[in-house]
């Protein structure tokens, strides 16, 4: 009984009563429960040459980040988790132009944690596969554990239009499941369907540029690898390289 009581106190005190501060942790959370599975899914791959993972679970990975961050904070933030929903919502009058830039800073806050508790996870096998030198190029390469980056031959052209391409079709989809006019997705399924899609776009899109389609996704993780030790080559094109 007294436990009871303590509990239930103690959930009173923690309560956030404030409605933007609510949504703003669930969007944090939600991207960083979405990134986590998405870039450790990427780090097995790459720091375990690909013993331990390889390209097809590194995108399911991602397609099943994408799912379990919308069951974690859909119902409270939306859990858009990208800035480009976000302005799509903002767009079409489903979100408030204010909140906008707010959301933008906690899903690349987001992201960044997410970057770190990875760095954490694996941090020995990043250390061991890099052979002591964290580098953006080369066959003990492991910033493209945590950011995208071009495949060699792709233009800063080719890559933005690419860009465009797979982050237009994850809109257009979005919104068309959203949309109560449609062949409805079953009640509490629609992160489901998101994941599929989010499947389909890397399985048929990810060659380029890695399938990012979300700003957030590969600012934080970018930002991370940066003051982590890799530098600013995290943010450098190189000709040949990307």
């Amino acid at each position: 009984m007294g436990t009871t009581s303590f509990l239930t106190r103690a959930q009173r005190l923690l309560r956030i009563r404030n409605q933007l501060v609510r949504e703003c942790l669930a969007e944090v959370l939600a991207t960083f429960v979405m990134m986590t599975i998405t870039l450790a899914s990427t780090a097995q791959k790459i720091a375990f040459l690909n013993t331990k993972g390889n390209i097809i679970t590194s995108y399911l990975g991602g397609a099943l980040g994408v799912m379990a961050g919308i069951y974690t904070a859909g119902g409270i933030s939306g859990a858009h988790m990208n800035p480009a929903f976000s302005l799509a919502m903002c767009l079409i009058e489903q979100f408030p132009w204010w909140k906008f830039p707010i959301f933008v800073v906690v899903q690349i806050l987001g992201s960044f944690i997410s970057a770190g508790a990875v760095y954490i996870l694996y941090y020995d096998a990043i250390w061991h596969h890099s052979n002591g030198t964290l580098t953006v190029t080369g066959p003990q390469e492991t910033a493209s554990i945590f950011a995208t980056y071009p495949a060699d031959f792709v233009s800063i052209g080719n890559g933005f239009l690419d860009q465009v391409i797979g982050t237009g079709v994850l809109i257009i989809v979005v919104m068309g499941i959203m949309d109560p006019r449609n062949k409805p997705v079953p009640k509490g399924l629609e992160p489901v369907v998101v994941a599929l899609l989010v499947l389909s776009i890397e399985c048929s899109m990810g060659a380029n540029c890695g399938c990012p389609l979300n700003p957030a996704r590969d600012i934080g993780p970018r930002l991370f690898t940066y003051v982590a030790g890799w530098g600013p080559e995290v943010f450098r094109w190189v000709e040949g390289r990307g």
